[in-house]
């Protein structure tokens, strides 16, 4: 199988590149989460809390194993897609866990990427859930048949290269440039709740908008005017989305100003010194009572094994399962 690019979803699909463009979007919401998906964010805790957890374990995953931030963002679309059509599991911790891994699996099959899971789930050092593989291939079935086994992801980055191309930029390190701050934004997007109500083509037009409103200020009108006179673009949605990501970008600014006035506040020498000594004395309490007490023996007992998963049928139980409604 040929090398997944989220760029370009359709390689090796479309024999002719000018039928490419329109098949990117009239194909995009199928590989978007339902529409009940945002309105149950909005209205259930459980829902944010449980996509917030998965977001930080495949987070880490991208961390501690090295993988490519585009792999944890196909990893993520997964999930997501999966939530909204198969509902949350309800009361069970290991799933959510057993879920992120799967999504994980096929994202990194997707992209052809080694990837270890018995060292990613050594390193979360969580030692009640260890999953086996068949068990990982049962919840990879389960995502798959919830998606429909449509692993090529349409994403935001599928239309960057569009647009750009209708800025007419003639410089290359500036079309670069524009895209890297573009895929920033993306990336910092992915977490926004409110930004899950746009198609992958409107947040990919909003994100290099703003991109060339913070870099090129003075070609911004005449870069406004390219991609709202596209014939695919809705001008209504693509300035909305703009406005909700320039004011995602300001309050993480704002918020990390915050943050560098506060430490430099409070950050003396001897309170430097003071934080340094106080790590080191907890980090000696910490790996002194670790080896008192994680034991063969205790790493067995609490080590649970789910070689069960599924094994009678496929799918999984509904009275787990919380539909959005």
């Amino acid at each position: 199988m040929e090398n997944f690019d989220l760029e370009d979803p359709l390689k090796s699909l479309e024999e002719h590149q000018s039928d490419t463009v329109p098949a990117l979007f009239s194909s995009e919401s199928d590989h978007m989460p339902s529409h009940n998906y945002l309105h149950c964010l909005k209205t259930s805790d459980s829902h944010v809390s449980f996509r917030q957890e998965a977001i930080s374990l495949i987070l880490q995953a991208q961390y501690s194993c090295n993988l490519d931030p585009y792999t944890q963002y196909l990893a993520i679309n997964y999930m997501d897609r999966f939530i909204s059509w198969q509902g949350i599991p309800q009361g069970n911790l290991w799933v959510v866990r057993l879920l992120v891994i799967a999504c994980i699996s096929l994202a990194v099959k997707m992209k052809e990427i080694h990837f270890s899971f018995s060292d990613f789930q050594v390193k979360q050092r969580e030692e009640r859930f260890i999953f086996d593989p068949p068990a990982i291939q049962r919840m990879e079935l389960l995502v798959l048949d919830a998606l429909n086994w449509r692993m090529r992801s349409i994403t935001p980055f599928s239309f960057i290269t569009f647009y750009v191309s209708l800025f007419e930029l003639k410089d290359p390190p500036l079309s670069q440039a524009l895209k890297d701050r573009a895929t920033n934004i993306i990336f910092q997007a992915r977490n926004e709740i409110s930004l899950l109500e746009f198609k992958p083509s409107i947040t990919a037009a909003s994100a290099l908008l703003l991109a060339c409103h913070e870099l090129f200020p003075l070609q911004f009108p005449s870069f406004e005017t390219s991609i709202l006179s596209c014939e695919y673009v809705n001008k209504e949605m693509v300035l909305k989305c703009f406005d909700a990501m320039q004011e995602m970008v300001n309050n993480e600014v704002s918020e990390s100003m915050v943050d560098v006035v506060t430490s430099s506040s409070t950050r003396t020498p001897i309170s430097v010194l003071d934080c340094h000594c106080n790590k080191s004395e907890s980090e000696s309490t910490i790996n002194s009572t670790a080896a008192a007490t994680v034991t063969p023996e205790n790493r067995e007992i609490k080590r649970r094994k789910l070689n069960g998963f599924c094994r009678e049928s496929n799918m999984m139980n509904i009275s787990q399962i919380q539909p959005c409604e």
